[in-house]
């Protein structure tokens, strides 16, 4: 159908609405409005209610904070928080702002310390975030410095509210959150629990990179099973994630807020793809080989059935199992088209360096030049590009139209539909 300009014009001019114009379409259950992903006073509402609201955020694993005095910076939404560890052994979690003149006062991503001193004006901190030094807070020779009804305890840092679980820290500003384990629900909890098991953790490296794109795109990303079976050449040709394996979409049936994507790998190295599913997998490319092929052996550690399972926990956590590569991801929302990606790779203390290797070798399909990262990335780049530009202004999430929620078919955008109606209830839309 062909548009007039003023009607083009008109709709490029929604991409970037303002809240009061922000309606969803009628159809709620199977389309997505273009201002989702676009709209600068939509992100705004979604760090106030979602990230600073009702939700627990990742922000560190135990084992980068072992010692007392050791601290890690991280996020919860865009707000820089650090992650430390007091004498008493308690984690605590508060803003990276000094509470004089807002400075950023933690600049190592990690490290060990006895206190925090902010480098504008020497404000010092404990390893909880109380003020405990303020230089010249009495002035000089009696003149200047601080009233005299001045308390340190009225400004110290603003501090989360922390739980951890099997050593995986979260962090929330709501005083009366429920517990971690009421917000995961036991249908998310029995796969995190698999990776999660009490085991010591062993921190094996970083990533970190920018995506041009939304943070609920990510999301989306691994509530959507239907993609991993059709743009990833190396799923689809190596048997991780294929049409035909036995393979589930888990969302925790209280909100849909979170999700479990999970397949299960056949013996064979190399995938078998019925003729009738080829046809439909453009990504499958007859004749493919690894030149070394430890890369797909798959030692079977965990009591799961799974072999691959990807957890999205609401809203900046991802939990991956590939095989026997492990890893979380942290989602830092940096504005309506952009995000960035913090990844942590591990492993466990009481592993053989033969399987540390191992799981090394298999962390290349992960990352941001990953042999799945990547094509995930420069996909959703093409999403951002697609939505902002167009003169569209729907996404279409009609497969497996019935269904909201868990699904046991690949060919399914269920997972998303469960997500977006938790997502419209908390920012009223």
């Amino acid at each position: 159908m062909y548009q007039t300009q003023a009607v083009i014009q008109h709709k490029l001019g929604k991409k970037n609405p303002g809240l009061d114009e922000c309606r969803w379409p009628e159809d709620g259950l199977h389309y997505i409005p273009d201002w989702v992903y676009t709209s600068h006073a939509v992100h705004d509402l979604e760090l106030q209610k979602i990230f600073r609201g009702r939700s627990w955020n990742y922000v560190a694993l135990e084992a980068e904070i072992p010692h007392a005095g050791d601290f890690k910076r991280s996020y919860v939404g865009a707000t820089p928080v650090v992650v430390s560890r007091a004498e008493d052994g308690s984690i605590n979690v508060f803003e990276n702002r000094c509470a004089h003149r807002g400075a950023e006062f933690c600049r190592h991503s990690q490290g060990n310390a006895k206190e925090f001193v902010c480098p504008y004006h020497q404000w010092s901190y404990d390893l909880k975030g109380n003020l405990q030094g303020v230089p010249f807070k009495r002035g000089v020779n009696r003149a200047g410095g601080m009233p005299k009804d001045f308390r340190n305890e009225d400004h110290g840092l603003v501090k989360l509210h922390v739980a951890a679980r099997n050593g995986v820290i979260f962090a929330s500003y709501a005083p009366d959150m429920e517990t971690l384990e009421d917000y995961m629900t036991p249908e998310i909890l029995k796969d995190f629990d698999v990776v999660f098991n009490g085991k010591p953790l062993k921190v094996l490296g970083y990533y970190k990179n920018e995506l041009p794109c939304n943070w609920k795109m990510y999301h989306e990303n691994l509530k959507d099973p239907y993609h991993a079976t059709l743009l990833h050449s190396f799923l689809v040709v190596f048997g991780l994630l294929v049409a035909g394996n036995e393979s589930a979409m888990i969302a925790d049936p209280v909100h849909g807020r979170h999700g479990t994507m999970a397949s299960a790998k056949k013996e064979d190295k190399y995938a078998a793809v019925s003729d009738e599913n080829r046809k439909e997998m453009r990504s499958y490319h007859e004749g493919m080989r690894l030149e070394d092929e430890r890369f797909l052996e798959y030692v079977r550690e965990f009591d799961s059935p799974w072999s691959v399972t990807m957890q999205t926990i609401w809203p900046n956590l991802i939990v991956q199992r590939e095989m026997n590569t492990l890893g979380v991801r942290q989602i830092v929302p940096n504005g309506p088209d952009s995000m960035l990606m913090l990844w942590t790779m591990f492993g466990y203390e009481d592993d053989t360096e033969e399987m540390t290797q191992h799981r090394l070798r298999q962390g290349n399909l992960m990352g941001p030049a990953g042999f799945l990262g990547l094509e995930d990335n420069e996909a959703m780049k093409f999403v951002q590009e697609g939505v902002r530009r167009s003169s569209s202004d729907l996404n279409v999430l009609k497969l497996d139209a019935q269904q909201i929620g868990t699904s046991n078919s690949l060919i399914s955008e269920s997972a998303i539909r469960a997500m977006y109606q938790y997502y419209r209830g908390v920012m009223g839309f």
